[in-house]
């Protein structure tokens, strides 16, 4: 299996940016396809963006598509989200996921999980 750790959470000023961070651990980080979700107070958990093994394809949500980017560095076995024009609805917990998935766009296609990392944009 894989252990994942995410880092870079903070709180930000709307219309500002961040980027996180995702280290990857255990099997080969190269198997798995990658993705972020976050999951708001009183809400359910929901799909933010996924990589593929190689980092040739991504997807995103509607709600992210233009302002965030992900990508992954197989060989320092890292996954990013960089996340540009914040919004006050960004405000979530951020969570790194790994499947065996091919392209996977919700979170029940996720094999393993990171603790999270806390994002607050305030307007």
């Amino acid at each position: 299996q894989v252990q994942l750790a995410e880092s870079g959470g903070a709180l930000v000023q709307a219309g500002g940016s961040l980027r996180l961070s995702c280290a990857a651990s255990g099997r080969t980080f190269s198997g798995y396809s990658m993705g972020w979700l976050r999951q708001a107070p009183g809400k359910e958990r929901e799909f933010v963006a996924a990589i593929s093994k190689s980092g040739a394809n991504t997807y995103y949500a509607d709600s992210v598509k233009g302002r965030f980017t992900i990508s992954r560095d197989n060989a320092k076995n890292t996954v990013y989200l960089q996340m540009n024009s914040l919004k006050p609805e960004d405000t979530a917990v951020y969570y790194c996921a790994a499947s065996f998935n091919v392209m996977p766009r919700s979170p029940g296609q996720y094999d393993y999980w990171g603790q999270g990392t806390q994002v607050t944009v305030s307007s």
